[in-house]
């Protein structure tokens, strides 16, 4: 048990909390809709109790880049954006796959949402200079202004804390642990060729050499372990009890209306009351025993990069008491290609190629008939979605990403850094073919070298050209962006022609979950005709996705599920509406 001192929280063991005690507000599960809705009660003056299933805080949230899509913020001055330009924008992309007065309430609400964490809080967000939507073709679409970024946070704030934090995908760190969002990998990679860059390069190496003399990884957090350090700092400041590896295991009903839950931690068991609400947070069904298989897509992932707690038990009790999952939707799932490799320790790593490496020159990616089948600088959910679509034709799981020398040694690919050093582990363990030709590297693969090569033949012209008249890639500001701007006539086309050649074998993965319980607009789960379960409030993955299952841009899971957190707590609350109506 952590030391509580004065307005700093504590993290208690679930014995030391006595059977029956009364809080107003529980909240189930530790990733950013759950930790956003312990923090909104909090900043209310309520007390709270934050329950953990698994030994770490931050869900999947901790291992993702942590953006947040939330339009027309303060943060979006001059971006030219407004609530009717997103709403526009989101009526073109997911249409009728979900309930368009769902999104209404998010828009709505997302600028409020972030402005009390960030006037109350610790939590803390800037706008990307550039991180454009990821549907470029319709109307209503932006450059910047939505896509937030937690502000890198001193993991030392944490003090015994900071241990509790999941880290991050290790993969996605370098030199044993010291994360690098994108602005300091750019800055990694010039440091030689600017001074700028140089002196950047310098702080953050001194910074973490400090580190690892007493942490066992670094303290400076970017990306989705900044959003949590932030989070969990400031639960603590408000004094929200957290307990680790608990689980619910039922929900106290009473008149109708959820106003308590079991929870149990080993041989522990206590019964909490509630009562205000109960919120599920779990992240979701990705590692339902048998959900899992029902909703996703086949051949069904055999690996997934979503957090080990996302196991729908959550949901489960919410559908003994009517609840439903929702219909409808594009897809149950969010989607990436991924690369995958065998740790020293016998984990596997899942590498997800979200846009170091898609988008960049030299680089095609081919079926097992040596045939591209999909816009390689599209975004990550639609890559996968169309090795799927195109598998049904032909095989193309796995799919094989295929790059130069000189991409490689520039971009990287995959695990494998740029530069183009210390290839050997990846080429003996198989994660990296290498071919001295083509045909060679076809041979190698088991794919078809004639069509490669003539596939190859086709990107070469392309580049030469700026466009790509099978699959438009480099067509968007969206590619673009993910692409070499040093490079001309179009950013992601370039030669694939200095040997040798290499691959790597890339395969759809779940991300997160596009399903979940079916809400109303203020996130209470919803029963038998439509009618609220009282007391009961769903948000993050355990709530249904107000994107139906489609992917309009960055952060499209954390914005609502830091959103729909902040309107189950002003319902459950009974805040006012603008008219001055009691909103529950």
């Amino acid at each position: 048990m952590l030391p509580r001192t004065a307005g700093a929280g504590v993290i208690v063991l679930l014995s030391d909390i006595p059977d029956d005690r009364n809080y107003d507000v529980v909240v189930a599960g530790a990733g950013a809709g759950g930790m956003a809705a312990a923090l909104y009660a909090a900043i209310a003056g309520k007390k709270v109790l934050l329950a953990e299933h698994t030994e770490f805080l931050g869900g999947t949230t901790a291992l993702s880049a942590g953006t947040i899509w939330a339009p027309n913020t303060r943060h979006a001055a001059g971006s030219g954006d407004s609530a009717e330009k997103a709403a526009l924008f989101l009526d073109n992309v997911v249409g009728n796959y979900a309930r368009p007065a769902l999104r209404r309430a998010f828009l709505d609400a997302a600028p409020e949402a972030i402005r009390t964490l960030e006037d109350s809080t610790d939590v803390q967000f800037r706008a990307y200079p550039l991180h454009p939507d990821y549907v470029q073709e319709v109307d209503g679409a932006t450059l910047r202004g939505r896509a937030l970024e937690a502000l890198p946070f001193d993991g030392r704030k944490l003090g015994k804390a900071f241990a509790l934090l999941r880290p991050p995908i290790p993969e996605f760190t370098v030199l044993g642990g010291m994360m690098v969002s994108r602005g300091d990998i750019d800055h990694l990679l010039k440091m030689t060729k600017s001074a700028t860059s140089f002196v950047h390069a310098v702080k953050l190496l001194a910074r973490h050499a400090s580190d690892r003399l007493r942490h066992p990884r670094g303290t400076r957090l970017v990306m989705g372990n900044a959003l949590v350090g932030r989070f969990v700092r400031s639960l603590l400041d408000r004094d929200v009890d957290i307990v680790m590896n608990t689980s619910v295991t039922e929900l106290h009903r009473n008149n109708g209306a959820v106003d308590g839950v079991t929870l149990r931690c080993g041989d522990v068991v206590r019964h909490i009351g509630a009562a205000k609400a109960v919120v599920l947070a779990g992240g979701g069904f990705i590692r339902h025993p048998t959900r899992r298989a029902a909703l996703l897509a086949k051949p069904v992932p055999e690996f997934s990069p979503v957090a080990p707690g996302s196991t729908g038990e959550l949901q489960d009790l919410a559908l003994a008491l009517g609840a439903r999952f929702c219909e409808g939707n594009l897809d149950n799932a969010f989607w990436a290609p991924v690369s995958l490799r065998k740790r020293a320790d016998g984990t596997m790593a899942i590498f997800p190629h979200f846009v170091l490496d898609r988008s960049k020159p030299g680089t095609v990616c081919v079926n097992k008939n040596g045939k591209r089948f999909v816009n390689e600088s599209t975004s990550y959910h639609l890559f996968a979605r169309a090795m799927y679509d195109a598998n049904k034709r032909s095989p193309n799981i796995p799919a094989y990403f295929i790059a130069d020398a000189v991409a490689l040694k520039r971009y990287g690919l995959g695990m494998v850094r740029p530069g183009g050093r210390g290839l050997k582990p990846y080429l003996a363990e198989g994660y990296l073919t290498q071919g001295a030709t083509l045909r060679d590297l076809a041979q190698k693969l088991g794919i078809d070298a004639g069509n490669l090569e003539r596939t190859v033949a086709a990107m070469n012209g392309y580049a030469k050209t700026g466009i790509d008249a099978e699959f438009a890639r480099g067509s968007t500001p969206y590619h673009h962006a993910a692409g070499d701007p040093k490079v001309r006539p179009n950013p992601n086309l370039g030669p694939i022609a200095t040997p040798p050649f290499y691959a790597i074998r890339l395969v759809p993965a779940d991300i997160g979950a596009a399903n979940g319980l079916v809400t109303n607009d203020d996130a209470q789960v919803l029963g038998f005709n439509d009618v609220p379960i009282s007391g009961l409030y769903a948000c993050g993955a355990d709530m249904q996705s107000i994107m139906g299952g489609t992917y309009p841009g960055p952060g499209v899971t954390l914005g609502p599920a830091i959103t729909f957190a902040y309107r189950a707590m002003r319902h459950a609350l009974g805040a006012k509406d603008e008219a001055g109506s009691p909103r529950r």
